[in-house]
């Protein structure tokens, strides 16, 4: 609490004093002391004026405004009166002779009252001079006193009397009380249903232990308040709000009490404030506050909440304790005396005076300092001392002002100092002022002036250049332009408030707008703008004028937030309200509206969801944004995308769908983003966030007012299109109508659709698609509508075949038959025409259709009533085409004595119910074999059996039952029958069939042999599936001959091997077979045997063992050379014949053929001396006759004559280890790796030219093998068929050089 000034004059000292506030304005303070002066001081301890007096004071009292001062001394009968206006003194004679002891003004006029020591009374009144005397009052001295609102006085003297006296000074009412009165004071009790505010209560304390209370209008039955003794005396007491008073006693306590008459005597609150005593209590109402004093400190409370403290000032030099306390009427300042004689002001509250340019903020802090601070900018405070106590304060960019009334001080505000400028006088009142950089702008009685700061400048404000003009049609009252100028706020005469863009001339009512509300501040954040407060005394409402959104420009209540008690808001910077308090001080709140600028990651997910609401409100998209990323929730990134598309915000939009996922909205935002026609692009937004109608109203409104009616087409909202398009486009309207006619058809409401569709027919050949629509539509309609001639018509003239099934349809459910029938023939809907037609019972019309009909129900509908007539033929056909075989073989069998024909659909049909019929049939013709088949086939086994044991018909069952799927016990009987017959291979064959496999071996080798040695084939695959040891020894016994003495082919103990999966024997008995077809010539057969071989050791990861590889390799390259020689390549024909002829060992049936050929094929490549050395070794006497002798001229030639001349074989690189060697040397003699082959030319490979083949996976040059196959389309390696599109070129052949993996 600030002490705004000391008084302590040596004539007071050691005595208490007297003071006395001006009532009202409290810009003076009279004191008194034991040296018969009265002192005037103004609010700020500057000495007015001395007033001597002829005694010593014994009372002093301001009247009602505060103008007038009466002061009565115990020395004179006269009353002395200073005016405060004109500071000069007066006095009035009362013509009494007594000492004056009371004085007192009238509340609501201009009565003076005193009362003397003998207890007469003099009334005077100021303004009519008029003065009363009344004698006789009271007895006694008038010690104390009071006048109501009413202009009623209450007196209290020693003569313990209470008189109640008009303003003529007659009595109305007395009582007595028991012992000395003090303190008399008027006011209303507390009651339930107060009907009058009149002061009817007079209190009163009685010899300072007891509170009277008397009621006027209820005089008979006065209160008696008594307190506890502990408490001490009544020092004071003050009434306050509803009839509560406060209680002051002498031992440091205060007591509030009600006067409610169910309350008198229960204390609704009391404090122990002062520890040795309490010497007074004031309650200021402006303030809401009481205080109290006592021993040498003040405590201030709150009334609305008398527990909480709202300050304590200590006196610590006053050892005599502190005497009286008094505040000003508006409660800015607290007066309190002491015993020692000295008087204490403090600042109790400050008026809240303030002013803010930008982020610069200048307000009152003390009576005479204003301080300027820029607490965005962080600069340091500067304090200015004033000469006045101003009534308005005004900041501009480099300037100062502070002024009161007429008048106005400016200041420059340097960075380092302050300077006074001058002072400058208006024509009146000023009301407020603002300043910029160079000007001032003054409003007083109604009127602006404005002058350059410093010096005054006239201007006729008709000459300007007027940007625009507005007329409200009321009277507007506060104005509150934004920082930038382009929006204006205001508050009218009605407490309304309207937001004026002067840019586009717009007028925009703020939407609940408290009529209490007292100013407004605009957001100074530059990143902010359109966000602005209203406020009022209790609290502050934030509002967002959203400038730019799909429905306009508007003005959104985003929250309220609640304001301490006395503080003024002066700036808004980024969702922070500085306000300044009565101290002076400034304090910063933080909008409820701008949680979202804390730290978020502090937050959980319902109070994210708030914020995420709130920073949409105020269009704080990056705030928003960060809050969606923390939240993580689809509905937040859905919010905020809604919000963007709300406030045009397409690019950010975009963004937000793009992170969420939606690539349709993306790519319908990024065909828009660039359309500049505003109510264009609004009308898609509001299309895309489902606002159809303000869509379509902005659409009309845009340069593209068609878009409306494509809108509600793409809807299909066909009956809003239909309207638009007479406007905007009337070609569009058959269109429209067509599918306005398709949508009620579909609704059912087909009076409607008839209609359309009619509207929709155009009669142009170009759009005869469309008419054909129309007219199809209009037939179903006609038909559902009853008009089933004109319905009928219409679709028979249509050529849509599926109006007519339509159609059909519809008058099908009308039980319209006839009709339906033949829309259905006549659209080809056969199935459904003779459908119908049975339905009618016209047998003639389906047998007409029958050849169309596809359908077996309707085929089997007619095979019934054909039968039913006789006419079998005609349903045996019908039946076929029902698919209904049982019935054809019937009627085959029973009518038209056609086994034949049975027979064969039996066998395509596999119908049993037929077979059984079919075996009975040829059963009853002595037909035995063909009943057993039948029999069989029809699943009767037993009975088949039977008869082909009775009739020795066993092989026909054999051979019937061995191709079906049939039971061990079948096989058995079958095998043991044979067995009895001595016919061995079949008694072998079916006990392998039934898995006794010793059985079944047995009679296979008593089987005599055949040309195809077929038991012995099957007795390999009985042992093969057997898995026995002793089987297949037995087996191969049997084989070498050591049973029969008769070897037996090689070839059946390779698949022996094979059967058994010993692959090491079979790849051994391989090579042997491979080298004995070798000798007979047989090459092809003996490369075909080592490729199976080789393959299946392949496919069971088994080494391939290298005189098989190299074996096949030879014989692969034997069977190469054709294919070269055939497509014309020598070189590569001549090169395998090399490779064949340096093996020629291998080749012994045909080995002048092979190197007479290798002579002919290098002679032909050029390979000379590989031609000469070949035919050197022709010429041997075992070969020289054998040669051919169309050759054996040449080859002799060739030797007489030699050629030795021929070019080094092409190298390329070794795959494993990149050396270069022949391209046809198979062994690279770095690394000495045996390498793969190519298939196709017999060359060994290359890494960046591999591939294999899909069916044997053999390596292959790809480019080699690719054009082969433009010739052949088989592999030369396992004959299988290959499209070129197969073979793929494989970059990485890593996978082909690895050893071969398996056993060795």
């Amino acid at each position: 609490m600030q002490q705004v000034f000391c008084l302590s004059e040596k004539a007071w000292s050691g005595s208490s004093v007297k003071f006395a506030w001006q009532k009202t304005l409290g810009n003076f303070l009279a004191v008194s002391g034991d040296d018969r002066v009265v002192k005037i001081f103004d609010r700020h301890g500057q000495k007015i004026n001395e007033i001597n007096l002829p005694g010593k004071c014994v009372g002093m009292d301001w009247n009602k405004d505060g103008d007038i001062l009466a002061i009565i001394t115990d020395k004179s009968s006269a009353i002395f009166l200073w005016d405060a206006n004109t500071n000069k003194t007066g006095q009035v004679d009362t013509s009494i002779r007594d000492a004056m002891s009371f004085l007192l003004w009238s509340r609501v006029g201009t009565l003076l009252a005193v009362g003397t020591t003998k207890g007469n009374l003099f009334i005077y009144n100021r303004q009519t001079s008029r003065k009363v005397s009344v004698l006789g009052k009271h007895t006694k001295r008038i010690t104390c006193g009071c006048w109501s609102t009413e202009n009623l006085l209450a007196l209290g003297g020693e003569d313990k009397m209470i008189t109640i006296s008009n303003q003529e000074g007659d009595t109305i009412r007395q009582t007595s009380v028991s012992s000395d009165p003090s303190d008399l004071q008027f006011s209303v009790m507390k009651t339930d249903g107060r009907v009058s505010t009149k002061e009817s209560t007079v209190s009163v304390v009685v010899g300072k232990k007891a509170l009277f209370l008397f009621d006027l209008n209820d005089p008979d039955n006065p209160i008696d308040v008594t307190f506890q003794q502990i408490y001490g005396s009544i020092v004071t007491y003050r009434w306050y709000g509803d009839g509560y008073i406060m209680i002051g006693f002498s031992r440091g306590c205060f007591v509030v009490i009600s006067t409610h008459r169910s309350e008198i005597g229960h204390e609704i609150f009391q404090a122990h404030n002062h520890k040795n005593n309490l010497s007074s209590i004031a309650i200021s109402q402006a303030l809401n506050k009481a205080a109290s004093c006592g021993d040498n400190c003040i405590k201030i409370h709150e009334l609305s909440d008398l527990q909480e403290i709202y300050a304590i000032i200590h006196l610590d030099d006053e050892s005599k304790g502190v005497d009286q306390i008094s505040w000003t009427d508006d409660g800015q300042l607290l007066a309190a005396s002491t015993r020692r004689g000295s008087l204490h002001v403090f600042l109790t509250k400050l008026p809240i005076l303030g002013d803010t340019c930008s982020t610069r903020i200048a307000c009152l802090t003390s009576l005479l300092e204003v301080t300027v601070a820029n607490h965005v900018e962080r600069e340091l405070p500067v304090r200015v001392s004033v000469e006045v106590e101003p009534s308005f304060v005004a900041i501009g960019v480099y300037h100062l002002a502070v002024g009161m009334n007429n008048r106005a001080w400016f200041y420059a505000l340097g960075e380092n100092n302050v300077k006074k400028l001058k002072d400058m006088e208006y024509l009146g009142t000023v009301a407020s002022m603002h300043l910029n950089s160079d000007y001032a702008a003054a409003l007083f009685e109604g009127k602006v002036q404005l002058h350059m700061i410093g010096v005054i400048h006239y201007f006729y404000i008709e000459d300007w250049q007027y940007v625009n003009e507005y007329r409200h049609p009321v009277s507007v009252r506060k104005i509150f332009p934004d920082p930038n100028g382009t929006r204006l706020a205001f508050i009218d005469d009605k407490s309304d408030g309207f937001v004026y863009c002067p840019i586009n001339d717009k007028l925009y009512e703020i939407p609940n707008f408290s009529p209490t509300i007292k100013g407004i501040l605009w957001e100074n954040w530059p990143m902010d703008k359109g966000v602005f407060v209203a406020f009022d005394d209790d609290k502050v409402y934030t509002y967002v004028f959203h400038n730019n959104t799909i429905q306009g420009s508007k003005i959104i209540l985003a929250g309220g937030t609640e304001v301490p008690f006395s503080h003024k808001p002066l700036l808004l910077y980024n969702g922070e309200l500085t306000c300044q308090t009565q101290s002076g001080k400034t304090n910063n709140i933080h909008l409820s509206t701008h949680h979202f600028l804390g730290n978020l990651k502090d937050f959980g997910p319902n109070e994210l969801a708030q914020m995420l609401t709130q920073s949409l409100m105020l269009k704080r998209f990056s705030e928003a944004w960060e809050v969606c990323r923390i939240l993580n929730s689809q509905s937040g990134w859905n919010e905020l995308a809604k919000a963007s598309l709300h406030h045009m915000e397409v690019d950010f939009a975009i963004r937000v769908y793009r992170t969420i996922g939606n690539a349709g909205m993306v790519m319908s935002l990024e065909q828009i983003k660039g359309i500049e026609d505003h109510n264009l692009l609004a009308g898609h937004l509001a299309m895309f966030t489902n606002d159809f109608n303000l869509a379509q109203d902005l659409y009309l409104a845009s340069s593209c007012p068609v878009a409306a009616l494509e809108m509600r087409k793409d809807l299909q909202h066909w009956d809003s299109a239909l309207q638009m398009a007479k406007r905007l486009a009337p070609d569009q309207i058959p269109f429209i109508s067509k599918e306005y006619a398709m949508q009620l058809e579909f609704l059912g409401d087909y009076v409607n659709a008839l209609a359309h569709y009619e509207k929709g027919i155009t009669g142009n050949n170009e759009h005869q698609e469309h008419d054909e629509v129309c007219l199809a539509g209009v037939a179903r309609m006609a038909i559902r509508m009853g008009d089933i001639h004109r319905g009928v018509n219409q679709a028979m003239k249509h050529p849509s075949r599926l109006l007519k099934k339509d159609c059909g349809d519809i008058l099908e459910t009308m039980k319209q038959f006839s009709e339906a029938a033949q829309l259905f023939e006549n659209g080809q809907y056969y199935d459904k025409a003779a459908s119908v037609y049975i339905r009618c019972k016209n047998w003639a019309k389906v047998g007409e259709l029958l050849t169309h009909v596809s359908s077996p129900k309707i085929h089997l509908q007619y095979a019934k009533a054909k039968e039913a007539d006789g006419s079998y033929k005609e349903a045996v056909v019908a039946y076929e085409h029902a698919k209904q075989w049982d019935s054809v073989i019937r009627l085959y069998l029973d009518h038209l004595n056609n086994p034949e024909k049975a027979v064969n659909i039996v066998k395509e049909t596999q119908s049993l119910d037929g077979a059984k019929m079919v075996a009975r049939f040829f059963l009853e013709l002595g037909d035995y074999g063909s009943a057993i088949q039948f029999l069989v086939m029809s699943k009767c086994n037993n009975e088949a059996f039977t008869l082909a044991q009775q009739h020795n018909k066993m092989e026909i069952y054999a051979d019937i039952i061995s191709s079906e799927s049939t039971t061990n016990e079948d096989y058995q009987s079958i095998a043991l029958y044979f067995e009895g017959e001595k016919k061995h291979f079949q008694a072998g064959k079916f006990f392998l069939l039934c898995g006794q496999y010793g059985r079944a071996l047995k009679h296979f080798m008593k089987s005599p042999g055949t040309e195809d040695n077929l038991a012995i084939e099957m007795a390999i695959e009985t042992v093969g599936r057997a898995k026995d040891e002793a089987l297949t020894n037995q087996l191969i016994d049997y084989l070498m001959g050591e049973s029969d003495g008769m070897p037996k082919d090689a070839r059946y103990l390779f698949r022996l091997y094979m059967a058994l999966k010993q692959y090491r024997e079979a790849a051994r008995t391989a090579v042997i077979i491979a080298r004995e077809e070798q000798r007979s010539g047989n090459y092809r057969n003996a490369h075909d045997v080592l490729f199976g071989m080789y393959s299946e050791l392949k496919a069971q990861k088994i080494k391939i063992p290298s005189e098989m590889a190299t074996n096949l390799m030879i014989l692969h390259s034997y069977i190469l050379v054709k294919t070269h020689v055939k497509r014309g390549d020598h070189m590569k024909g001549a090169r395998m014949l090399i490779r064949v002829a340096n093996n020629i060992s291998k080749f012994p049936s045909h080995i002048v053929p092979i190197l007479t050929s290798a002579v002919i094929e290098c002679h032909r490549a050029g390979l000379k001396n590989s031609a000469f050395s070949f035919a050197a070794m022709l010429m041997r006497p075992e070969y020289r006759n054998k040669i051919d002798l169309k050759y054996k001229k040449k080859i002799e030639a060739m030797v007489r004559r030699p050629d030795t001349t021929e070019a080094e074989e092409p190298t390329t690189a070794c795959p494993y280890c990149a050396f270069q060697l022949p391209e046809c040397e198979l062994l690279c003699p770095s690394c000495k790796n045996n390498l793969p082959y190519c298939i196709a030319t017999g060359r060994h490979m290359v890494q960046d030219d591999w591939t294999v083949c899909p069916h044997c996976d053999f390596p292959a040059l790809y480019s080699e093998f690719k054009n082969i196959l433009q010739t052949e389309n088989v592999c030369p390696m396992c004959s299988e068929r290959i499209n070129i599109v197969q073979l793929k070129k494989i970059n990485d052949c890593t996978e082909y050089l690895k050893p071969e993996d398996g056993d060795q």
